[in-house]
Formats: structure tokens, C-alpha cells, sequence
């Protein structure tokens, strides 16, 4: 069932060439981080592209209840007027972030330093997610919480009355634990230190240096550092949403798969610490290429093609790159599943923790496609039939997943067979216009 309400069954069947330009909604990552920060500056953001799924939706609702105004002009623009740092009201009711982990911990952390107290709550999915990632550093902080057992929501949370700086090195590659340690250290004197021993998206970092943060990265022997100087007064900002190249994954890797395609995404975020699938795809043999590459607010950005690919090959995928592309591995298997030979997926044991089990999610409905994979605790197999091999006629699982879900969507379209699954309703939390955009491409893709 879907956390959002009645399930929607959904079916992909194989067709024709998909072609056009896929105008993909803008990045949830910085999305999210426009609104939080916007709330936490002084005077008013303006924000367009934003994305509005129902995750970004969820951030926005928080943000108004923390304080903040926040207002849909339409369109994508927005705006929002700060309460500054520390200025965070006491909600009046539990915050739901629905199925939004990144939502959830960015903001646990951003009121983790403010003398209030917050209870947090989400769907089914995201109250069945580990919380103890956040909840252990912010706890140097000074903060309190009391949550169900494993550390899971619903959970209240008790911010520091008197904080401190910490220094905190992350346990394991997780932009979402970094960026809630930074932004509890907004509101903490002195300096506060993160190290990562591997680097992951720096889209928090980015901004907050665009926002007036004192914020300096450096590379040491423990890792990447990056010290952030508390208690600053953040500038408003007017800030451009790039397109999110983790939902522009399921267009361009259906067009690699689909024979015929060619298909343009404009405007694409390519952050190297987000672009690894597109990077993983070409050593794979896919026609990608980047177009009119520039920069917009900070980030780099280009109109990325995608084309038909017959000719895949399967490879080793260097773990070093898993931070770059995590949330993509689910519609890289599907990729995989078309290509000659084993891809081979390792160092990817957060996929155990995501939405879902993606490495279990996926490599249980590919097998029922009669895909043949192989898994681990932190690994995964994919083994390649090769173009036109694929039998698909399943139906699978979502998980209440919306990458799940799309991604067995996007194998739908290049199977011999049509593939369904359960509940295709999450994916509204992070790509709302997913259906209407594959079918001016060409996909058939239908609500049962």
C-alpha cells in the first residue's frame, strides 16, 4: 500500500522509440535545502524550478510551522521569509514529513540547536527507517530525543538548550547525516567540524557558502574536513532550481534501452557528486553526450542526450563512485538487465536502508522477470541478457518506493512483456509529472 493512500497499480508495456525533450522537475536535494536555509536566513529567498512533489511539499509545511512564511506563487516560484538562525518557533502540532528522509534529518538537524521541542512522524515507510544516524550527533549538540525502538519515528526531539560545537566524523557516506550535523552547527558557537571519509554530495556546503555561511572543505588525512563557523546571520538568497539528475536517470535510462530513442534533458544538474550514473552508463557503452555545459548558482549545469544504446556492455562499477549515484543503482540494474555480461554493484549496503531494501526489491522483481542476480549484504549482481532478451510479464513490488516503482516502469518499455507493480502512487513524492512526461515521449505507461 502506498503511505499516501489508496494503492495505484500500474502497468509499462514495450513500445516504440521515445524521442523529445523531457523536461525532468528540479532537484529535490537542492530543493529542500533552498527551503530550510531560506527559512533560516534573514529577509526573504526567492526560489524557482522548485521541485513540488509531495517530499519538497512536506520540507515547505515544516518550514511554515517552524516560523517561517513560505509562499507558492505558482509555476515553480516560491518564496520564503526567514526567521533567522535560532529563530525557530515551537511547532503547534507533530511535524509529518511523510516519506522524505532526507526532509526528516536535514530538519532534525536544523532545529536540533534551537530550544524547542519537535515530535516527527511519516508514512509507513519512512517510520520504519533508522533515525539513530542523526539523533547520535545532534546528541553532542546537547539535544535530546525519545523515538520507538531501533531509534525510529515517531519521534520527539528536544534541541539543545545551551549548545556546543562538535567535531564529528561520519560513520558511513551519508550526505543526509553530513548536511543535519552542518546544519545544527549553524546555530552552535564556534566552529563546527565534519569529516567524511567519503566524499558525498555537496550541495549542503555549496550553499550554505552561497547563503554567507563561513564555511572552508580541505582535504586531510582523516578525510574531507569542513569547518563551519555558528551562529552567523545567513543572506537571502534568489536561487535557481537545476533539474534533478536522479529523476532524469529513468527518462535517459529508458532511452538507452528503448531502440529508436533520442532524448534531450535540458538543464541538468551535473554536480560530480551526483552525475556518477551518467558517468557509469557511458563506461557501460551508453550515447550520452552533454550539450551548452555552463554554471548556474554555483552548480554545473548542461542539456544532456540520451540515445538508443544496442550495444552494452556489463562492468565492475567502481564503489568509489556509490555516494555519486546511490539512489540510481535500482534503475542502473534495470540497464544492466540489457546488457551483455555481469554488472557487478559493491559498496552499496546504504541501499539496505533507503525507502526501502532496494538491492532486495530490486533483485527480487528482475528475478521475476527472470533476470538472473546475485546479492550480498553490500553487493549485487545483475547478469545482462543483452538487447530484445529481456522476458519481463511480472508484476512487482514497490516497497513504497518510488524509485522501486519507476524503476520497473522503465523496465516495461524495453521487455518482451508488459511489467507491472503494486503501487506506483510514492512515486508522486519526487516525481509528480513522471507519467504525463514518459508518455509525450512515447512510453506506455497506464494506472490499472
Amino acid at each position: 500500500m502506498s503511505g499516501h493512500g489508496t494503492p495505484i497499480p500500474m502497468t509499462s508495456r514495450p513500445c516504440g522509440p521515445l524521442t523529445g525533450e523531457a523536461n525532468v522537475p528540479g532537484d529535490k536535494s537542492i530543493s529542500h535545502r533552498s527551503l530550510i536555509l531560506g527559512a533560516m536566513a534573514v529577509g526573504e529567498t526567492k526560489i524557482s524550478g522548485l521541485l513540488e512533489g509531495e517530499d519538497v511539499l512536506d520540507t515547505a509545511k515544516a518550514m511554515r510551522a517552524f516560523g517561517a512564511e513560505v509562499t507558492d506563487h505558482g509555476g515553480g516560484n516560491w518564496s520564503v521569509q526567514g526567521v533567522g538562525v535560532g529563530g525557530f518557533a515551537e511547532p503547534d502540532n507533530v511535524i509529518d514529513c511523510g516519506n522524505s528522509g532526507t526532509g526528516v534529518r536535514l530538519i532534525m538537524g536544523a532545529m536540533a540547536t534551537s530550544d524547542i521541542t519537535v515530535t516527527f512522524t511519516g508514512d509507513a515507510s519512512l517510520n520504519g527507517r533508522p533515525m539513530a544516524r542523526v539523533t547520535d550527533p545532534i546528541a553532542l549538540f546537547g539535544a535530546q530525543s525519545v523515538g520507538r525502538a531501533g531509534g525510529r519515528l515517531p519521534m520527539t526531539i528536544v534541541g539543545a538548550r545551551d549548545a556546543v560545537p562538535v567535531r564529528y566524523v561520519v560513520p558511513m557516506p551519508s550526505a543526509q547525516v553530513k548536511s543535519a550535523v552542518l546544519l545544527a552547527g549553524l546555530n552552535a558557537p564556534g566552529q563546527t567540524v565534519v569529516i567524511e571519509k567519503e566524499a558525498t554530495r555537496d550541495h549542503t556546503e555549496r550553499m550554505l557558502a552561497g547563503f554567507g555561511a563561513e564555511i572552508s572543505v580541505k582535504e586531510t588525512h582523516e578525510g574531507r574536513e569542513i569547518t563551519l563557523t555558528g551562529q552567523p546571520e545567513l543572506q537571502p538568497q534568489t536561487i535557481v532550481v537545476p533539474r534533478d539528475p536522479s529523476s532524469a536517470a529513468f527518462p535517459v535510462c529508458a532511452a538507452v534501452i528503448t531502440p529508436g530513442s533520442d532524448v534531450l534533458v535540458p538543464n541538468i544538474g551535473l554536480n560530480p557528486t551526483r552525475a556518477g550514473l551518467f558517468t557509469t552508463l557511458r563506461e557501460m557503452g551508453a550515447d550520452l553526450t552533454y550539450e551548452n555545459e555552463r554554471e548556474e548558482g554555483g552548480e554545473p549545469v548542461a542539456d544532456l542526450r540520451a540515445k538508443f544504446s544496442p550495444d552494452l556492455k556489463g562492468i565492475d562499477v567502481d564503489p568509489a563512485r556509490a555516494a555519486s549515484m546511490i539512489d540510481e543503482y535500482p534503475v542502473l540494474s534495470v540497464v544492466a538487465a540489457f546488457a551483455q555480461g555481469d554488472t557487478v554493484m559493491t559498496g552499496v549496503k546504504e541501499l539496505r536502508v533507503k525507502e526501502s531494501d532496494r538491492i532486495d526489491a530490486m533483485a527480487t522483481g528482475l528475478r521475476l522477470n527472470r533476470i538472473e542476480v546475485d546479492e550480498g549484504d553490500d553487493w549485487w549482481t545483475v547478469k545482462g541478457l543483452g538487447h530484445g532478451n529481456v522476458p519481463g510479464g511480472a508484476t512487482c513490488v514497490s516497497h513504497l518506493d518510488h524509485r522501486i516503482a519507476m524503476s520497473f516502469m522503465i523496465l516495461g518499455m524495453a521487455a518482451q512483456k508488459p511489467v507491472s507493480v503494486d503501487d506506483g502512487g510514492p512515486i508522486a513524492t519526487s516525481f509528480p509529472i513522471f507519467e504525463p512526461l514518459m508518455a509525450q515521449l512515447g512510453a506506455d505507461v497506464k494506472r490499472d
